[in-house]
């Protein structure tokens, strides 16, 4: 069951029937596994499969939820070498649903999501899943967002700063209060980096973010959740990787986290991966991994905020707002590192 009702089915055969893609028969909607933020639909007829990505009802915060936006990033990748869905048909104005949706095409891969997905897999399928990983994030930063068409997706200088207007301006708005959060903004408003590059960046990179073969943990299927996307510093992409690796984010996931498994590769080695695999160093990282953990702990606040507005859809968010002072916790300790 989903709160899409019989009308809003038949209004999205239209949409899609409208934009050349066969339909075959009525569509059936199922709400799938994942995601606190935008909410994620399978669609399908009796032939054909699509994931369809929308923001919640009400208790949006700024642009956070914004589907049409990674709709267009993923629409610029297609035929590079990102691994990313076919793009399908998109809503910018939410006529059909009234709020705006973006359809892709169903992938039929293989979500490591949960620690019990990854149960049966050997140190060799975490390894090269590792190497996947880095060489899908790799490749992403190796787009030319000119020769793309994204060439205004986005500034291209000033990330840092904006990044830590844009969380710190989420955190107020919610009227949260944590005297951790007061002390690490201050931090990072003290220690802006220049931005070395800028590059296309997804902004919310992990495991559960892409679809793996089924059959191949090492080969990345689509890279998936690019709501977050923009332009930027790539070694910001890095540390927020890293970042996620903490066991805080079984917290915000209401499980326990496939990436926050002792067997991945450890964060120090996440990123030595992948500076040797694109040929860079990493400037500022002490930087952005504090600022990665302050941006995590806005997101979990911002879902304890939409539960509590009752705007969410499933399960497990008790222990969500538990997460937040552990985050900014990470985040200060991540600062006194390197300072």
């Amino acid at each position: 069951m989903t709160d899409l009702t019989q009308i809003d089915l038949d209004r999205l055969s239209r949409h899609l029937a409208d934009a050349g893609e066969p339909v075959s028969g009525p569509l059936r909607a199922s709400v799938l596994v994942g995601g606190r933020s935008n909410l994620t639909y399978r669609l399908e007829d009796d032939q054909s499969a699509w994931a369809m990505r929308r923001p919640p009802r009400s208790g949006v915060i700024e642009s956070a939820h914004d589907v049409i936006r990674e709709y267009r990033i993923v629409e610029a990748l297609q035929g590079l070498e990102v691994p990313v869905a076919r793009t399908v048909a998109c809503d910018p104005e939410g006529v059909v649903l009234g709020a705006p949706c973006a359809v892709v095409a169903f992938v039929p891969g293989f979500t490591a999501r949960g620690q019990d997905d990854i149960a049966d897999w050997d140190d060799a399928s975490f390894d090269a899943c590792a190497d996947a990983l880095v060489a899908a994030l790799a490749a992403l930063h190796a787009v030319d967002p000119d020769a793309v068409g994204l060439g205004d997706f986005g500034r291209p200088n000033g990330y840092a700063s904006r990044q830590l207007r844009r969380w710190s301006g989420q955190w107020d708005a919610m009227g949260a209060q944590d005297e951790r959060a007061d002390q690490l903004r201050t931090w990072l408003a003290g220690r802006v980096p220049e931005q070395a590059r800028s590059t296309l960046v997804h902004g919310d990179y992990r495991v559960d973010n892409v679809l793996l073969d089924p059959h191949d943990p090492g080969r990345v299927l689509a890279v998936v959740d690019w709501e977050l996307s923009t332009r930027g510093d790539p070694v910001a992409d890095v540390a927020t990787m890293c970042a996620y690796r903490h066991p805080a984010l079984d917290l915000v996931l209401g499980i326990e986290a496939a990436w926050t498994s002792p067997r991945w590769p450890s964060p120090e080695s996440l990123a030595d991966r992948y500076a040797r695999h694109a040929g860079t160093d990493l400037p500022a990282f002490g930087f952005y991994l504090a600022l990665a953990f302050y941006k995590l702990a806005v997101i979990a606040q911002g879902i304890v905020f939409r539960h509590g507005l009752g705007v969410t859809v499933g399960e497990g968010y008790e222990g969500v707002g538990a997460s937040v002072p552990v985050l900014l916790e990470a985040g200060l300790a991540a600062a006194a590192a390197h300072d």
